[in-house]
Order: structure tokens, then sequence, then C-alpha cells
């Protein structure tokens, strides 16, 4: 049954900021499109870069190659969501647009996205797990313009001390053993985002991936296993019980202090890792039996929405292809702290970046929060999962209660 717009609006809101490495309120603009004036509109979820900045000056520049004037407006993500959904049913849809990849689904369902096989745009180069993300029923409906990830930071300085080395780290019950060990030599263990929104979801799935479990039965052994994994972590003060409360910034800050072994996050904090002032590392998250555990895809994807004039669609498509060109990708990645999402840009980050290394093996691997024909119905299944996450770290549940409770409200919330 197709979603009403209101479920749509939930769906939207559900979904979150994940990637954007700095919190920041969203900008304003008119919507629409005025094709009279030779001006086109482009909506980003990028606040934090002004029209001077790299990202800025790109966008300008790919409006200037395709013959036109490119009006950018940056909402914050959510904010944009809702308001494609309502300027879609309104007639008055951006030009471009550069969502979430979670949020593709949701306005693909709405009948809000071209497909980019319908405009002409060429997409075989991406990587498949990558453009996954905005993939439905075989049809992608949009370029990624970068992916990002997460993985473990160290500290090696306190892994040291600890008489831990980071290699060692394999499995669940090698973390497990590291952070034994940091705790008796006085520091502290892993800091990480709990909290009750799509960052702590998404900060989850690697270790419910990792056990093997699946999003569509949430209480299932594997799923158990993994809550139980947290909740062993913080109620042996492995890990602080604020990661309730954490974001994905505010962890980083814990690790940040020092006093941190290992921190989950993402590529996005790159840089603030190489002003830490201490030694640092990265190694891939561990699956329960070993190796990397899945991750989930973070990223936004370039979009074309319908329009009532579908002569627009060609500047649109120009547009589109400057914006995610090979030539283009290096640099806009490089500013957003994205991997590429194709082989041959990777090689070029890696040979500039090499610290980037990991974060492109840890991309191969990576999943789409909404493949595996979810689409739609994962801001559903997520909102449960954090919710269970919260439960059973808060001491209110054990993991199997709370799991169980998780997979009744996805079960009716996909009725």
């Amino acid at each position: 049954m197709t979603p009403t717009r209101r479920t749509l609006l939930a769906a939207l809101a559900a979904v979150g900021t994940l990637v954007s490495a700095t919190a920041c309120q969203g900008g304003s603009g008119s919507s629409g499109s005025s094709g009279a004036t030779g001006t086109y509109t482009f909506w980003d979820p990028y606040p934090q870069f002004d029209a001077s900045s790299a990202w800025g000056r790109r966008v300008t520049a790919c409006g200037t190659q395709a013959g036109v004037k490119l009006k950018r407006t940056a909402y914050d993500t959510t904010d944009l969501g809702n308001k494609a959904l309502l300027a879609a049913q309104q007639g008055n849809a951006p030009d471009v647009m550069l969502v979430d990849n979670p949020v593709v689904s949701t306005l693909v369902e709405a009948g809000i996205l071209n497909k980019t096989a319908d405009l002409g745009i060429d997409t075989s180069s991406i990587q498949k797990n990558v453009i996954g993300a905005g993939t439905l029923d075989g049809a992608a409906y949009g370029v990624p313009i970068g992916a990002n990830t997460l993985a473990l930071y160290y500290n090696k300085k306190i892994l040291t001390a600890a008489g831990v080395d980071p290699a060692s780290v394999r499995d669940w019950a090698t973390l497990t053993a590291a952070l034994k060990k940091v705790k008796a030599a006085g520091k502290k263990g892993i800091t990480f985002s709990a909290i009750n929104t799509e960052e702590g979801s998404f900060q989850f799935l690697p270790w419910f991936w990792g056990a093997g479990g699946d999003l569509t039965k949430l209480d299932s052994a594997d799923g158990v296993a993994a809550l139980s994994l947290w909740k062993g972590w913080v109620e042996q003060g492995y890990a602080p019980k604020d990661v309730l409360q954490n974001t994905q910034t505010t962890s980083w800050q814990e690790f940040a202090t020092g006093e941190y072994a290992f921190s989950e996050n993402g590529t996005w904090q790159l840089g603030n890792a190489g002003k830490a002032g201490f030694p640092y590392g990265i190694i891939s998250i561990p699956g329960r039996d070993g190796g990397a555990a899945p991750v989930p895809t973070g990223g936004e994807f370039v979009t074309v929405p319908v329009q009532k004039d579908s002569a627009r669609y060609d500047v649109s498509k120009k547009i589109v292809t400057c914006l995610t060109s090979p030539s283009n990708l290096l640099a806009t990645d490089t500013t957003l702290m994205y991997v590429a999402p194709t082989k041959s840009v990777q090689g070029e980050q890696v040979a500039k970046n090499p610290g980037l290394k990991p974060w492109v093996a840890a991309v191969a691997a990576a999943r789409g929060r909404t493949s595996g024909g979810l689409g739609t119905k994962y801001p559903v299944i997520s909102q449960p999962l954090w919710t269970a996450v919260q439960s059973a770290l808060s001491g209110g549940k054990d993991a199997g209660a709370a799991l169980a409770t998780a997979q009744s409200s996805a079960e009716k919330g996909k009725g």
C-alpha cells in the first residue's frame, strides 16, 4: 500500500542527519524553478558550506558549465527531505537536489524522483553497494556524491600502556579482552553513540550485521547477541553510560580527550583525528566471529526531482554530470571527507592520503540501510531498533525483551 503523506513525512523525520561533521541550522531560500530567467535551483544538506567554500564554488561552476545560473539553498538533512516532499506536491520542486541516501527511497515512493536511466545518466562506474542505497526495484534514482562509513579509531598510547596490540583485535572476544586490559590499566574503554535517533541505529548496525542479524527479524538470536554485547560493555564499565545521550559528535569529543582507547566513528572525523594531539590508528569493526563487520553507508545522492516542464531535464543532467564527474569528485570528496563512489577516484584519494586506505576497504564492504528491498520500510524498523538499544542499555529491559518489543513495533508500523 502506498504510504500516506503523513507516513512519508514521519519516515523522512526518522532518517535524521548522519554524515555531516558539524551540526548546523538549515539555510533559507525560495524553492521552485524559474526557467525564463535561466535560473535553476539546487538544494543540498550542507549549510556549513557557504558560497565562498570549495563546495559552494563547485556548485556555482557546474551551473556556469551548464549555461545557467544555479541558485543554491542549503537545509539540514531532515528539513530538506520534508521541504522536498511539500515542494513536489506544490509543483515547485528544485531542479536538482542532494539528499541523504536513506531519504531516496521515501521520495521515490512519493513519486518525486526521476530514474537516472530515464535521464540518460551513466552510473556504470559506481560501486554496486554504494549506488544500492539509492536503487529500488533495480532502478537507480540518483548518483552518489561519495560515501562514508564507520570504523574503530584507537589511541596508540593507551593501547601500548595496556599491553594491547591492535592487530590482536579480530573479533568480539578479543575486543572485549582488550577493553578489560585497558580498564585494568586505569583508562577508559570504548565510546560510541547509542542515542535515540537514527545515529544510534547507524552505529549499532555494524554489530547487528556483524552477528548475522537481519533487519526484518530484530529479535533473532543474532540481534540479541549484538545488543547483549553493548549492554555488557556498559554494565562492566568498558563503555560509559552517557553513550545513551551521545551523538557521533559528542562521542568523538570524548575520544578526543585522550582518555579512551577506542571510538566508533566515521570518515568525517579524520581531520579532527589529526588535531587530537595523540597518535591514533584505525581498524575495521570486527564481526562476532572474526573478519570485518558489514557497516552502513552514509552519504548523499544527487537527484533530479520530477518537473512539469520536462524540457528542463537536459540542463539538470548536465549539472548532475558535472557534480559527479571523475575530474570533480576527487576535489569534492576531499572537501566533504568522503570516499569516492568509484574505484578509479578512490585510487587517487589513497595515493594522496594513505590514511584513507582502511576507509576505502570499509566502504567496499558496506551496505545501504535501505538496500535489500527495505526501501521505505527502513525508518519503520530503525526507530524501534534504536528504542530497543536505549531500553537495554539503560537497564530497563534485557536485550531479548527489548528486541522482541522492537520487532512487534516494526511489524505494526509496516502494516
